[in-house]
């Protein structure tokens, strides 16, 4: 049997955290940090990653769910342009399964999910010097402010499928 790689684009908060969460994923095989556009009123690039996956290995409710978990999935803020709360398809006939997940997700929540299922348009990667950026930098503020815990939440809620010990 061969294992096929999947790509989806992610994006909702910074693509620094991002970026940190998903490369401690079990069956992720790559993470593109950059900005991702879509279409007609999401048209302009807004922080994301581009991820490579295992289906396999790591079951797309599980992606969907660490996403909604690891950025403010439920409310609306005045960087949303910067910080669009979407998941980005590539390929047409994973648009129901990726809907469906996300509202047999929404009982877990306590308020409504804002996160959109847009078609990926265009992919721009950040600056070589942002890439790997909690890799490069674990003890920056930023990184222990903001990274760390959401890699925390992942050893304590997703343990199986995290690379974090």
């Amino acid at each position: 049997m061969s294992n096929i790689i999947r790509k989806l684009g992610f994006g909702g908060g910074c693509h620094w955290c991002t970026e940190a969460v998903f490369q401690a994923l079990k069956g992720v095989k790559k993470v593109e940090q950059g900005y991702i556009a879509s279409n007609h009123e999401n048209e302009t690039f807004s922080e994301a990653v581009l991820v490579h996956f295992s289906s396999e290995e790591i079951p797309l409710k599980v992606l969907v769910e660490v996403h909604l978990r690891t950025h403010k999935s439920t409310s609306n803020h005045s960087f949303r342009d910067t910080y669009r709360s979407a998941i980005y398809y590539l390929e047409d006939g994973i648009v129901e399964d990726l809907e469906h997940i996300i509202n047999e997700l929404q009982p877990k929540f306590d308020n409504p999910i804002i996160t959109k299922v847009l078609p990926f348009k265009e992919f721009k990667p950040s600056r070589e010097q942002i890439q790997n950026y909690y890799k490069k930098n674990p003890n920056k503020p930023f990184c222990e402010k903001y990274i760390s815990p959401k890699l925390e939440l992942l050893k304590d809620k997703f343990k199986k499928h995290a690379l974090l010990e």
